[in-house]
């Protein structure tokens, strides 16, 4: 009868790490969405090199707003207007560049685009296509998958769902050893 009882609790003990998993991983490093208490865009969001693109920066408190990235210099938006910062001529087409917004040390970012180019004959009626390249200048790196990203709700969720499983494991098979005796 021991095994039983033991075997039951490895089985809750398995199922809480399964529910708690989710929630202790729920920062999987960029595919959730960027939210911040205050808004930013970037317009356009695709442009082509050396083109112009729009920051703006709402609700933020500071009257100071910085905006940068690695495919142009490091621009300061003055009490919440509008500013624009010229795209690096030599950037290259189909990169994908990280817009970093910052105000009061909390930061936002959006992906900015390098339009592709074209890859017809030069008779006009081409769509064009765009080609993935490497970046000239160095792209920012998330975290990843990684833990470095948990905050202090999602370890107590995490750790919550753990206890609350383990002692009703223990509930349980205190129970049923009272029931047997």
């Amino acid at each position: 009868m021991r095994s039983i009882r033991v075997a039951s609790v490895a089985l809750l003990s398995a199922a809480a790490f399964a529910l708690a998993a989710p929630i202790a991983s729920a920062n999987d490093g960029g595919t959730t969405p960027n939210v911040t208490s205050f808004g930013f865009t970037v317009s356009p969001t695709t442009v082509a090199a050396g083109g112009t693109v729009t920051l703006n920066a709402t609700g933020c408190q500071e009257p100071l707003v910085k905006a940068s990235s690695g495919i142009f210099d490091a621009v300061e938006l003055n009490e919440g207007k509008p500013a624009t910062a010229t795209v690096d001529a030599d950037a290259k087409p189909g990169a994908q560049y990280e817009v970093t917004f910052e105000c009061k040390g909390e930061k936002g970012t959006t992906t900015l685009t390098v339009a592709g180019h074209s890859t017809g004959t030069g008779t006009g009626t081409e769509t064009g296509t765009t080609t993935p390249s490497t970046p000239s200048k160095g792209v920012k790196a998330g975290l990843g998958g990684g833990a470095g990203g948990l905050n202090g709700t999602e370890i107590a969720a995490g750790s919550a769902l753990l206890a609350g499983a383990l002692g009703g494991g223990v509930f349980l098979m205190r129970r049923r050893a009272g029931d047997q005796a």
